[in-house]
């Protein structure tokens, strides 16, 4: 909200000025916010380039493409930057990512389903409501800005029906259309619509906290709320320092602040990633902290008693776990052979690993089935990571789109393909290797049933509880794992994806 010192105020014959003396257009009261009723000369007949910039995005984003992969390249061809270039980040990702609220607002205010509207229009009402109800801008402002943006991007007839219904859900507050929408819903829909998730996706949330042992019956509704809050909060900007080819001082140096959680992190609160040299130049690069756990937990476990090991990620793209693992086992005297199923993803995965082999560290890059990886390469590696394929729903915060594209009708395809990767991961290690299974989803399904199902089919692999090896920057281990021997992280708990990792062991070998 303003200050008072930024508020209008009145002089002596009655009439808002703003803080230069300039007369204000004169404001009328509806349900207790100001709302300016400007003339229809004196509106602003085109959107300003960080509103348009989101709803741009938005646009391509609901044909099919990913926000964190659209945004950079709108905002850099819209030339906005600096604070625009903030304000469009907020606006785009809260736009897409509390769409179902919105929509619930938006239907009650317009009066018809929001599936009858537009679907241009509907995200210029997206993209209003959020600024509304989601972010510090004064309701008249937010109003008049996307009256202008649906001048310019839907054309005049519709702009006035933007201007009617934004004028509607001025006219209550955040908790007063949530309480509105919710209203006669049982529990956890009631959660699901205020807290913008698909109902499927909160029952499966609902059921990976109590399976996990991350709430116990008494604590489960705080805990939902609290996951499902943490997945609507944008997240911190985490860095990997790559070892051997970058530091945290580095990093520190450059303007971000040494991660507590990861040894070989940092966090970035404000500014570009790419304008720090090491980022440009691969030997760092932007990773989530659980991710950085993973693989530091992979590479400390005990091995297969081999000297010089080979590792191998079965799934690499787009190579971020890969190129930190590359720079582990180097540490290690070990080699990294990084598998991926396309060219495309395959030379992902080369760019990701460019400093690591201009450094001359071994690394080994290819293209090949995963799934077929374990008959093709029988009982060759120490380790292997399996960082399957899944639904992304432990990244929810970072993916906004990736909610309103997954269905329950995807879990049996998934679990089918994980399990393929995890029998093929298992047949391609040593006697008395390793294999990681990880996804960066909490499904049950996707994670200790896929593992339960493996290990019941199988007589030779065995679970090793891998919750001591996730260390923190201080070298303690990371507490709030779950019951073992399995690890569950949890956004609202670690401030990481929701990711999860299994360790199994082969039989046989020298150990």
């Amino acid at each position: 909200m303003s200050s008072s010192e930024d508020r209008p105020r009145r002089d002596d014959d009655s009439r808002y000025r703003d803080a230069k003396g300039r007369q204000r257009p004169e404001v009328r009261r509806t349900g207790g916010r100001d709302r300016t009723a400007l003339r229809p000369a004196d509106r602003r007949r085109g959107g300003d380039p960080a509103r348009k910039t989101a709803w741009e995005v938005s646009r391509r984003v609901a044909e099919g493409a990913y926000a964190n992969l659209e945004l950079p390249k709108a905002l850099r061809h819209n030339g906005v930057d600096g604070r625009d270039a903030a304000f469009a980040t907020e606006l785009t990702y809260g736009a897409i990512r509390m769409r179902g609220l919105y929509d619930a607002v938006i239907e009650f205010a317009a009066g018809r389903p929001a599936s009858q509207i537009d679907p241009p229009v509907l995200d210029t009402l997206r993209l209003g409501a959020h600024q509304i109800l989601g972010m510090r801008v004064p309701p008249h402002a937010a109003a008049s800005e996307t009256v202008a943006l649906a001048r310019e991007v839907n054309g005049t007839g519709a702009s006035g029906f933007v201007n009617a219904v934004l004028r509607r859900i001025t006219e209550r507050t955040r908790a007063e259309w949530i309480a509105e929408v919710t209203g006669g819903r049982d529990h956890l829909d009631a959660l699901a619509v205020e807290h913008s998730h698909p109902l499927w996706i909160v029952r499966a949330l609902r059921g990976s906290l109590l399976a996990g042992g991350a709430a116990d019956d008494e604590h489960l509704d705080a805990a939902l709320i609290a996951l499902l809050a943490a997945d609507n909060a944008p997240p911190k900007v985490s860095l990997v320092a790559r070892p051997g080819l970058a530091s945290v001082a580095e990093l520190v140096d450059a303007g971000a602040e040494a991660s507590k959680l990861s040894p070989v992190g940092a966090t970035l609160g404000h500014g570009d990633p790419a304008d720090i040299p090491a980022i440009r130049q691969t030997r760092a690069a932007v990773q989530d902290e659980g991710s950085q756990l993973l693989a530091l937990a992979f590479a400390a476990a005990d091995g297969s008693g081999a000297g010089h090991e080979e590792w191998l990620d079965l799934c690499a793209g787009p190579g971020g776990k890969a190129a930190l693992l590359a720079t582990l086992a180097a540490g290690q005297d070990a080699v990294l052979f990084a598998n991926e199923v396309s060219e495309h993803r395959t030379e992902l995965v080369r760019r990701t690993m460019a400093a690591a082999i201009d450094a001359g560290i071994e690394v080994m890059v290819g293209t090949g089935d995963g799934r077929e990886l374990g008959s093709e390469e029988p009982d060759t590696y120490d380790r292997v990571l399996v960082d399957a394929p899944c639904t992304g729903l432990g990244a929810l915060r970072r993916r906004p789109e990736a909610r309103w594209r997954r269905n329950p009708g995807d879990i049996p395809t998934l679990t089918a393909l994980q399990t393929e990767l995890l029998n093929s991961a298992l047949d391609a290690a040593k006697p008395g290797g390793l294999v990681g299974y990880a996804t960066c989803s909490p499904h049950v399904a996707e994670t200790t049933e896929v593992v339960r199902a493996v290990l019941e089919r199988r007589d030779d692999v065995q679970a090793e509880d891998a919750r001591g090896l996730f260390r923190d920057a201080a070298g303690q281990q990371v507490t709030d794992l779950g019951d073992g021997p399995t690890v569950q992280l949890w956004p609202h708990v670690h401030g990481t994806d929701a990711m999860f990792f299994a360790l199994l062991r082969k039989a046989g070998g020298d150990r």
